[in-house]
């Protein structure tokens, strides 16, 4: 038997990706490519990923045991429920099944698997690009709530240039991809593509300059 993968895999831990450190690596379907964010299991896993499609590729069909969290970063995402360009959210449930594809302009995805808290059976369609946005805590923050459930929280945040967030604790850790723009808070700057982990109870004081920011943040979902 193959011993369990495991990349990433201590949640007490604070991890950075940046674009400078991305690794592709093929999946088991040709033209299907990701980088391996995080992961507990071979290809069947907990993980989280970038997920590249080339034009009109499809994947198997395949079943959501644990739950399936998609956001489309670039391109076009499809399967039998609709056709997804950039900026759908999507949540498919444990129990639910469906063989996706790429549209003629390939796909690029952050996914994560087997995420789902038990009965957390929420199914979950929404064009960002056009979804309301809420003004949030300080001025120069608006948000787009995406889900909720119990302790468990996801929205897309914009920054406004030089916009500055008050130093805060993350009860149930952070979880933050970088779509647009320039992150930055005390540990460092995080460019488009990085994807950055804070466990329970970290802290930071976050920022963004003059290129401002796009964001997706999950928290609340990090054991302590």
């Amino acid at each position: 038997m193959n011993e369990t993968t495991k990349l990433r895999a201590d949640f007490a831990s604070r991890v950075v990706v940046t674009p400078e450190d991305y690794a592709w690596e093929a999946s088991p379907t040709p033209g299907v490519d990701r980088i391996k964010l995080d992961r507990i299991g071979n290809e069947i896993a907990r993980a989280t990923s970038i997920v590249k499609y080339a034009a009109n590729q499809s994947f198997p069909a395949h079943r959501h045991d644990g739950g399936e969290e998609i956001l489309v970063l670039d391109g076009t995402f499809i399967d039998e429920d609709g056709v997804y360009p950039a900026g759908t959210y999507l949540r498919n449930p444990a129990g639910t099944a469906h063989r996706p594809a790429a549209g003629p302009d390939g796909a690029l995805l952050f996914v994560k698997l087997h995420q789902f808290q038990n009965q957390d059976r929420e199914t979950v369609r929404i064009q960002t690009r056009s979804g309301h946005w809420r003004p949030g805590l300080v001025d120069g923050l608006t948000v787009l709530p995406l889900h909720q459930y119990e302790t468990e929280h996801v929205a897309l945040v914009h920054w406004a240039p030089d916009t500055q967030f008050s130093r805060h604790t993350h009860v149930g850790g952070e979880e933050i991809f970088v779509i647009e723009g320039t992150f930055h808070d005390e540990h460092g700057s995080y460019p488009k593509g990085s994807w950055i982990r804070s466990p329970h109870l970290s802290t930071h004081t976050p920022f963004t300059e003059s290129d401002g920011a796009l964001i997706y943040v999950k928290t609340g979902h990090l054991s302590d």
